[in-house]
């Protein structure tokens, strides 16, 4: 196992998934720090756009090399609904965590301790956030999973669908969790600003979330498959 996990075609794709979280945090997190220092320029939508074009460029820019995961929940479900090696799950997270925290580090020394680095934290109550998180994931991975996963969806229009879902989460439920949705994007301003209050519902609601949204869409896609075997044994 170690030597699998040492070859360079492994490690590769690990260090993309460093680059490709990296980039996200970065971007994103900035954006939230940025509209602070500018009073305003950049705004709740621009927040918004900002992640969803960045997860696009990423996953267009990355995809064809790592998958463009950047993102330890989808990471777990795939791996759960047997889209992904196991064996992957650890080697990814630790890239991907890793890549999030070099990420909030450089923004910490571009801007210095403001708007908490742009961490995730609950407007009102935990157990909202906790609700919120889990179904702006579970919306997030059932698209996921059906441009990655299903046979019949173009894969040159998964980067859009994808970008979008997080632009128009991040704009409308920005203000009130964060809009996560990736424990990777909360560990890295979380773990380098300390700010720790609240953390576990960014992992527990993400990966819940991502589960149950991976699932959801694998049952509706046999059912589907089902279906046109019926269909197809019935006409003939």
């Amino acid at each position: 196992m170690l030597s699998a996990w040492l070859n360079k075609k492994d490690l590769n794709r690990y260090f993309t998934e460093f680059i490709g979280t990296f980039i996200l945090v970065f971007v994103g997190t900035g954006a939230i720090v940025i509209d602070v220092v500018t009073e305003g320029t950049v705004g709740n939508l621009g927040i918004g756009l900002t992640f969803g074009l960045i997860v696009m460029a990423v996953i267009v820019a990355t995809g064809h090399i790592s998958g463009a995961h950047i993102n330890p929940a989808v990471t777990l479900a795939f791996a759960i609904t047997r889209h992904f090696p196991k064996r992957d799950i650890l080697p990814y997270w630790i890239a991907q965590l890793a890549g999030a925290c070099a990420a909030s580090a450089i923004v910490l020394g571009l801007f210095g301790d403001v708007r908490q680095l742009g961490a995730t934290l609950p407007r009102d109550t935990a157990s909202q956030a906790f609700i919120i998180e889990f179904f702006l994931t579970t919306i997030l991975m059932f698209v996921i999973m059906a441009v990655a996963t299903d046979s019949r969806i173009v894969k040159s229009n998964a980067a859009i669908a994808i970008g979008a879902v997080v632009a128009l989460e991040a704009t409308y439920a920005g203000p009130i969790t964060g809009a996560s949705m990736n424990p990777a994007r909360s560990f890295g301003p979380s773990l380098v600003g300390a700010y720790f209050t609240d953390q576990w519902l960014y992992w527990l609601g993400p990966i819940l979330g991502a589960i149950f949204g991976a699932l959801l869409y694998r049952f509706i896609h046999r059912m589907d498959a089902e279906g046109e075997h019926t269909n197809g044994s019935n006409s003939s």
